[in-house]
């Protein structure tokens, strides 16, 4: 196998044992790194420190990670404009914080016949956020529902 010591230098090809034998004096790991190669290669190494390292690296791309929040706003087809424009201002405040917002229309009973009613509802919507907003998904019909999903406007542009 060929071997490779602690600070990546070639110790070159040597049986198992004497590579084993090396580690042990040097009070270390041998590890093998790439077994498919012709001769295998293993290098010398603290093996526990560099799990330590491993992970600590995961944990810290990890951090810089967060899931996108989706924050939900229900809506009926005769909403009264007060409880609009508190919505809106809801959306809004949920864009600044950089959430998406999944708003959804609720058609009940005889509101059904009228679902136009519904979807000038939305575009209304989505002219009132378009400055804060960029829509993910246009507004569609789900069962006796409309959903639209927007997300915040980036800050770059």
């Amino acid at each position: 196998m060929r071997c490779v010591d602690e600070n990546g230098e070639m110790l070159g090809v040597m049986e198992t044992r004497d590579a084993i034998a090396v580690a042990e004096r040097r009070n270390l790991d041998l590890v093998e790194v790439q077994p498919n190669a012709d001769p295998p290669v293993c290098r010398i190494m603290n093996y526990g420190k560099f799990k330590y390292d491993q992970q600590r690296k995961e944990k810290m791309a990890r951090k810089g990670q967060h899931a996108a929040v989706l924050k939900e706003i229900k809506f009926h087809c005769n909403v009264e404009e007060h409880d609009y424009a508190t919505k809106i201002k809801h959306i809004k405040e949920f864009f600044k914080k950089g959430y998406k917002v999944k708003t959804l229309l609720f058609f009940r009973g005889r509101e059904n016949a009228h679902r136009e009613l519904g979807f000038e509802l939305m575009q209304r919507v989505m002219r009132d956020c378009q400055d804060d907003a960029v829509i993910d998904s246009p507004p569609k019909m789900v069962g006796r529902s409309v959903i639209m999903i927007m997300g915040p406007r980036s800050s770059k542009s």
